[in-house]
């Protein structure tokens, strides 16, 4: 062979020698990735969709299965999983008897807990303004329209507040998020009880409304005064400021894990549905961040893919409760009773 062609071929093993070096690099170490060719589909909230979001590859990787999630709302979860076009439905808002009914054989387990924050936007106004539920009832019942209001200049001693007008944004869709905020506005404010209640939807009284949580972020992003809220986690993402709340105890409490899991303390026992409610809770919990909830999945408990659901919902109640999980997200790890009653659930999934 010439001397050319042997330095070519030379360089050109020495290239591919070169790329599989690389290739060997880039994967020394990671776990291969299992492919056992099942998709487990859900629709639902979008107030647990960004935790969901960070199990996909995780159950991909560790259980071989497809993970799709829809966050259409937990309204709309709760129609997909009754009318069987999901494998399982989500909701932040527990299931009515009604709805159980519909559902025919459903399972309702708690496998997240996590709070709702009440966004603001107003610049050059610090974070974590104080709050309390009657004013915030008022606001959103449109009787309290400025930012300088007394009844919020009140909360915050020692700070000029703007005379801006204060937008609503709120939900236009089924909300397990409304369910929660409303159901809090209905503890603290009986003006609001009678008027209002709490809902999944309601008629709200003032306001602009947005298609799930990313909706109502986008409108509190646009216009300079709007208070809106969402799961905390939607908060982070887009850098707004939130209220620190007034809690029973008096104290202004904040949606981090101290704040979510002193709240959790207060309800340890779901009841029969394995629901559980954790909104404004008693004065003994002065940590306790008074918008807080569980998020429940909702799954037959007869289905085809029995076996394959149980290890997906076992792994996500255990393994992913874990901190890389859940702390950028502000989710906390749901506490070990709560955990008992979720596995026993699990177990009743049958094919």
């Amino acid at each position: 062979m010439p001397k050319h062609g042997k330095l070519i071929r030379m360089g050109l093993l020495a290239a591919v020698a070169a790329v599989l070096a690389i290739l060997a690099a880039g994967t020394a170490g990671a776990a291969p990735a299992k492919h056992t060719g099942v998709t487990i589909a859900g629709a639902g909230s979008t107030f647990v969709s960004p935790l969901v979001t960070t199990w996909i590859p995780a159950v991909g990787s560790q259980l071989g299965y497809e993970l799709q999630y829809n966050p259409i709302g937990s309204s709309g979860g709760i129609n997909a999983i009754t009318g069987r076009t999901v494998d399982f439905g989500a909701s932040d808002a527990p299931l009515s008897p009604d709805q159980f009914s519909a559902c025919k054989g459903c399972v309702q387990i708690p496998w997240a807990l996590a709070a709702t924050s009440v966004m603001y936007n107003l610049p050059g106004v610090k974070n974590l303004l104080h709050m309390d539920g009657p004013t915030l009832a008022k606001i959103f019942m449109g009787q309290v329209t400025q930012w300088n209001d007394p009844a919020i200049q009140k909360l915050n001693k020692g700070l000029n507040l703007p005379s801006t007008k204060i937008t609503i944004a709120h939900r236009s869709d089924g909300s397990g998020t409304t369910y929660n905020f409303t159901d809090y506005l209905s503890n603290v404010s009986p003006a609001w009880k009678s008027q209002v209640g709490t809902g999944t939807s309601v008629n709200w009284p003032v306001g602009v409304g947005g298609r799930g949580s990313a909706g109502v972020s986008a409108l509190v992003a646009q216009t300079t005064g709007t208070i809106g809220y969402a799961d905390v986690a939607f908060a982070l993402k887009n850098h707004f400021s939130y209220f620190a709340m007034k809690n029973r105890s008096g104290k202004y409490a904040t949606p981090g894990a101290k704040g979510i899991l002193a709240a959790a303390l207060s309800d340890q026992k779901p009841d029969s549905n394995n629901a559980l409610s954790i909104v404004n809770p008693p004065k003994k919990f002065p940590l306790a961040y008074p918008i807080s909830t569980y998020t429940y999945v909702i799954v037959p408990t007869s289905t085809p893919k029995a076996a394959d659901i149980r290890k997906f919902l076992f792994w996500a109640v255990t393994q992913g409760q874990a901190g890389k999980y859940t702390a950028p997200l502000r989710f906390v790890p749901i506490p070990k009773p709560v955990l008992v009653v979720a596995e026993k659930a699990i177990k009743k999934i049958q094919s």
